[in-house]
């Protein structure tokens, strides 16, 4: 549990991603595709600035999931990132005035009630990295 703190973050990051991706394209407005406008459009997509910091924070929370790999199962580590369903379902409540409706929040509780679940079997978060053949003998 070491860690908790790693995956949480990564959690935040990749919901945060997503709710600035999506303010982004909401900002864009129509997006409409030609042959001769597509990679023009596409640069203006990737370059708006909420598109743009959704997409860095996209790479803030990959890296730090990555940390997270590096030093718990992934059988632990991985489930808790159904979390950021959780997350941007209720901040797009708040944000967007999306529904949320009772099927969403009986949703969001299995969610959470799973990866309580999986969290309580515990984190191998002291496993050494695993050493091939080839590396064993040099």
């Amino acid at each position: 549990m070491a860690y908790l703190p790693f995956i949480i973050f990564t959690v935040m990051t990749n919901a945060a991603a997503q709710l600035m991706l999506k303010w982004g394209m909401m900002n864009m407005g129509t997006v409409n595709f030609t042959a001769d406008t597509a990679i023009l459009r596409l640069f203006q997509i990737v370059f708006s600035p909420w598109v743009f910091a959704g997409l860095v924070t996209f790479v803030i929370s990959m890296a730090s999931h990555l940390y997270v790999l590096s030093k718990v199962d992934i059988s632990f580590a991985y489930p808790f990132l159904s979390l950021a369903y959780v997350a941007v379902a209720i901040f797009a409540w708040l944000v967007f005035k999306e529904d949320l409706g009772l099927p969403k929040l009986a949703g969001i509780a299995l969610i959470c009630v799973g990866t309580l679940l999986i969290a309580q079997g515990g984190s191998n978060d002291t496993h050494e990295p695993v050493v091939t053949t080839d590396q064993a003998r040099t």
